[in-house]
């Protein structure tokens, strides 16, 4: 059996999660205490006791995340599985960077400090309101490129691109917000099932976001990367890789590119992967992996129980 240790994106963060974790094990509690420490404040009050609202801003969401991902990790670790026990990490979007945090190639405290520069550039790159996402839910990718490129070229000079392809019935656009409605109109005439707005800040993973590009370009050359300790499935290739330059190089990539998360989790399964292990806060990873690869078998890992299930299988 192969496995793929997988790490959930932003919209899978609730107030409470991985304080389950932090109670029953010491190993879960250090890391949001180290979390806290690399931010200069209480991001863990936030998470556990904090207002949804706040928590859902994205600079706080993207370290929230990744400290109850690597926080479950952790506590997996503890009841003696290992990185080793996985053939390849991946993670959607802010999730490739707890995968890069669980297999090594970034500590923990420059994670941290990396996602919270990520998280305030993205939502500086664009005035409120001037941008936008959808999900188009029923269409194939290339259809919905091509539902985003007509959207594009109706309007002045304005972005519309597919920023996440989920899953075989799932897309993501981003970009200006006239022309993401645009979209929406488009693709149900093209015969969409659902095509809504998403109730997101900016208009990530498009070409709007380069400002934000260029400031990770910035955080990560001063950042030490090693190489993973097992390969990154990395968003922008939906292929692995293990040099840290080239790793670089994605993570800054990733921020105005699309998240080819359909095809990662596709080659994983043509590489040999059988199972994987959605580490962290939620099941959204799980269901798009069944989507797309029914013969991969999920399992959510994000509190004491789910951990007591797999030892228990």
């Amino acid at each position: 059996m192969s496995r793929a240790f997988i790490f959930p994106g932003q919209g899978a963060q609730t107030i409470g999660m991985g304080k389950a974790l932090a109670d029953a094990y010491p190993a879960a509690r250090a890391v949001f205490e180290e979390v806290d420490t690399a931010l200069g404040e209480s991001l863990s009050t936030l998470i556990w006791e904090g207002d949804q609202q706040e928590l859902t801003l994205t600079h706080n969401a993207q370290p929230a995340l990744m400290a109850t991902s690597i926080a479950a990790f952790k506590a997996l670790e503890t009841e003696g599985f290992d990185i080793s026990d996985a053939s390849f990490v991946a993670g959607h979007s802010l999730g490739e960077y707890s995968a890069l945090a669980a297999s090594g190639a970034i500590s923990i405290a420059d994670t941290a400090r990396l996602l919270r520069i990520r998280g305030e550039a993205m939502q500086k790159a664009v005035p409120v309101g001037l941008g936008a996402m959808a999900a188009l839910l029923g269409l194939d990718f290339e259809t919905a490129q091509a539902v985003a490129k007509e959207a594009a070229e109706a309007g002045d000079s304005e972005v519309c691109q597919a920023a996440n392809d989920n899953d075989p019935g799932q897309v993501v656009v981003s970009g200006h917000k006239a022309a993401v409605e645009r979209a929406v109109e488009i693709a149900k005439e093209k015969g969409a099932k659902r095509a809504v707005l998403l109730p997101v800040s900016a208009p990530f993973h498009c070409a709007l976001m380069q400002p934000a590009a260029d400031v990770m370009a910035d955080a990560l050359a001063r950042v030490d990367v090693s190489a993973p300790e097992v390969p990154l499935v990395a968003n922008v290739l939906a292929e692995a890789v293990t040099d840290p330059a080239r790793i670089r190089e994605l993570l800054v990539e990733q921020v105005t590119g699309s998240v080819r998360w359909r095809e990662s989790v596709a080659w994983m399964g043509a590489e040999g992967v059988t199972e994987m292990w959605e580490i962290g806060a939620g099941k959204a990873l799980s269901g798009m992996v069944r989507r797309i690869n029914r013969d991969i078998a999920c399992a959510a890992v994000g509190t004491p129980d789910d951990i007591a299930k797999l030892k228990t299988a």
